[in-house]
């Protein structure tokens, strides 16, 4: 087994054997409070700072008064496939390469994944500053379960695949977490309804962490109902509670599953063998149970 080893220097920073390498960077979802010691380290000392958003960029280094001795680098969804190969060469020739995103985690519904994955590949070290999370914030604040959980990003834009997507969580039992547009929060919240149901328990978080956040814990109709009448602003996460736990077969139940069996031309003893097999079930008690059904 091939692992990598990354000592610590004394100022919280990694330092590796030899060579470059790259650390994926948290920066704060809203408030610049949030910043971590070693994601400011990180920005005044990397060679290279490969960032989402060069603007934003420069706004939180005027807000954490960072001066930055590295060269900063645009790299974003549209240009990360062409720009990788370059940035791993100078990495590889031993540059430290610094990747941040407009808020939050590299590579969690923002670009790096690409980077981190030929990175990987390519044998090149890859560590991280952890820190702020719109995901487990949202979470932590729903209200909901958190023992277990998904993160489901955005759903799609188009009706019908939102739809396919929502009908194959219809039975997912852990608490999902879902990223959307403010625009689009209403046509979401729809969907969700549609998919799981009106008394299905939720939370929209709003500008998490910001001057104005809000969190709105309810019923689906509910909160479907606030998004028609609000001008809805900010970064959205919507947070959804997993499906219950389905309830036991009943005998009434196992005997119109044999009958729909028999409908489709099955015999009785057929149906009855099939159907106790799935509901681990007596075959003896099923078969009385279907003739004295009838």
């Amino acid at each position: 087994m091939d692992i990598d080893r990354l000592a610590t220097s004394p100022s919280g920073a990694a330092a590796p054997a030899g060579g470059g390498y790259i650390v994926l960077a948290a920066t704060p979802i809203g408030n610049f409070g949030d910043a971590s010691s070693r994601l400011i380290e990180w920005l005044g000392s990397a060679d290279l700072i490969a960032a989402e958003d060069t603007r934003r960029l420069h706004r939180l280094l005027q807000g954490l008064g960072v001066t930055v001795s590295g060269r900063i680098i645009s790299y974003h969804e549209h240009n990360e496939l062409a720009k990788t190969p370059d940035l791993l060469a100078q990495v590889r020739d031993g540059k430290t390469l610094l990747m941040v995103t407009d808020a939050g985690m590299p590579t969690v519904s923002d670009p790096g994944f690409r980077l981190v994955e030929a990175a990987v590949a390519a044998g090149i070290r890859v560590t991280a500053a952890p820190g702020p999370s719109a995901v487990l914030t949202a979470l932590a604040l729903s209200g909901l379960p958190t023992d277990r959980f998904c993160f489901e990003g955005f759903l799609p834009r188009k009706s019908g695949e939102r739809a396919t997507r929502l009908g194959a969580l219809k039975a997912e039992q852990r608490t999902m977490v879902f990223f959307e547009a403010p625009h689009r929060l209403e046509p979401m919240l729809r969907a969700l309804q549609e998919a799981f149901g009106p008394d299905r328990r939720a939370a929209v978080a709003r500008e998490l962490t910001k001057t104005y956040e809000e969190v709105l814990r309810g019923p689906l109709r509910e909160l479907l109902q606030w998004a028609e009448t609000t001008e809805v602003r900010g970064e959205i996460a919507v947070v959804v509670g997993g499906a219950p736990d389905a309830a036991p077969a009943t005998v009434e139940d196992q005997v119109t599953a044999v009958n729909q069996l028999m409908a489709r031309g099955i015999r009785l003893k057929e149906a009855v063998a099939a159907v106790a097999e799935e509901e681990h079930v007596s075959k003896r008690e099923l078969y009385s149970a279907v003739l004295a059904a009838r």
